[in-house]
């Protein structure tokens, strides 16, 4: 299991991911993320709904309503124009940031 510490500043990155193809709501994006990471990863529900407050405060993605399952009602989310952006920095950051660490991690 990756330690939260390890792996926050890419949360945001992680949630933009899962909503490049298509909207989704904060359980369905959870179970994604433990799914893609092999169980590796799970993300805390505090630390998902702090980070939707987060990115659509900034504009990176936008949050409505819809009716779910048996009449459940959802909060979804949509990533924006600027969230899209912001993915695609984070990316870049991710590769520099993978270049200098593994020049210091022996193999």
């Amino acid at each position: 299991m990756i330690s939260s510490d390890v792996i926050r500043g890419y949360n945001d990155t992680m949630i933009l991911y899962m909503l490049l193809e298509r909207e989704s709501y904060g359980y369905e994006i959870s179970k994604n993320i433990r799914r893609l990471s092999q169980e590796k990863y799970v993300m805390k529900e505090t630390t998902l709904y702090s980070a939707f407050t987060r990115l659509e405060k900034n504009g990176c993605i936008s949050s409505f309503h819809k009716d779910g399952e048996a009449g459940k009602r959802r909060t979804y989310y949509r990533i924006t124009d600027e969230g899209q952006a912001y993915y695609r920095e984070k990316c870049i950051e991710w590769q520099l940031t993978q270049e200098v660490v593994n020049t210091f991690i022996k193999e």
